[in-house]
């Protein structure tokens, strides 16, 4: 009986071990095709530049270049109310300190607040008096990323 016990395991083993490394591949192949073309947090890689190089802009106070390099959707504003909004933000809150990544949503309509490809970022920040959700618009027109929309939520901006 002991010879047919370790028969049975064994062929029950030799049948587990095809299904196995079948539901690995799968896996490993699934999580490889949705990382391909991605940067941190599902943030298409172009995106994701244009996103680093504004938020160090706007941190610097450089607001001529955030309008220069902006979106068409952006310059429907003028460079005077864009430098106007974001030194308002840096007069009554102060530089941002930490921003904590809450969510990155890429889309593609034909409506909405920013029609077309465009990826919607936002942060909860902590500026130097006090805290805020900021949120990042950026649209993508002919391969090129671009800042679209910049908004901040605090109760210090009351």
């Amino acid at each position: 009986m002991k010879r047919v016990t370790r028969r049975r395991v064994s062929q029950r083993s030799d049948r587990t071990w095809p299904s196995l490394t079948v539901g690995l591949l799968t896996l490993s192949v699934l999580v490889w095709g949705c990382n391909t073309g991605l940067k941190r947090s599902g943030i298409p890689a172009g995106a994701q530049t244009v996103l680093d190089a504004a938020i160090e802009d706007i941190d610097a106070g450089r607001y001529d270049k955030v309008y220069d390099e902006a979106s068409d959707e952006w310059k429907r504003q003028s460079v005077d109310q864009s430098k106007s909004t974001m030194q308002t933000v840096r007069d009554k809150l102060g530089r941002a300190r930490t921003r904590d990544l809450q969510t990155a949503r890429e889309e593609q309509t034909s409506t909405g607040p920013v029609a077309g490809h465009s990826v919607t970022v936002i942060y909860q920040t902590a500026f130097d008096r006090g805290e805020g959700i900021e949120t990042f618009t950026l649209i993508e027109h002919g391969g090129r990323w671009a800042l679209a929309k910049y908004y901040v939520s605090s109760s210090g901006l009351r």
